[in-house]
């Protein structure tokens, strides 16, 4: 048997494709569990997106926001106005270019996002150990791999963008 077998992904359907099927699904799962408890309106994917990044960038503008989700500049806008418009963005006139924004997260947006990360990390943790110990050690050997092809994704989306540009 194959090592690409004993891993759980079949020979016939082929690696990439059962990967990325696997990503989505959990991703989708876990969005889903969270979101069951979740105060307050709901988020799409695409607002969370922003969120999380305004949160690690305070003072982020919004071109910049944009070209770091890889989003056209008028849809990173919309997304800006409805998370005003709920409370959960800021938006400052930047004081060394009065036509630029800066972008800051209010304090209810902070506190959701600190909230969403840890029950997604508790999630998780109770998955992971409900798995046998070898299916632990299968998945944490794996992470440095998935770690790489995130970041080649990311380095061949900065490519597109660059040559686009």
């Amino acid at each position: 048997m194959s090592e690409t077998v004993a891993a759980g992904f079949s020979e016939d359907a082929g690696l990439p494709e059962d990967l990325g099927e696997l990503l989505d699904g959990i991703h989708r799962v876990v969005r889903r569990r969270l979101r069951q408890e979740l105060a307050g309106p709901r988020l799409r994917g695409a607002q969370v997106e922003l969120l999380r990044l305004v949160g690690g960038q305070p003072g982020i503008g919004v071109s910049a926001a944009a070209r770091e989700l890889h989003l056209a500049g008028n849809s990173v806008s919309t997304l800006v106005n409805q998370l005003v418009a709920a409370g959960l963005l800021v938006r400052r006139t930047d004081p060394a270019d009065r036509r630029a924004v800066n972008l800051s997260v209010t304090t209810e947006a902070a506190e959701r996002l600190v909230d969403w990360e840890a029950r997604r990390s508790e999630l998780l943790r109770q998955q992971v150990a409900a798995l046998t110990e070898q299916d632990r050690a299968a998945l944490a050997g794996a992470v440095p791999a998935l770690r790489r092809l995130a970041e080649n994704l990311h380095e061949e989306l900065e490519g597109a963008h660059d040559h686009r540009a």
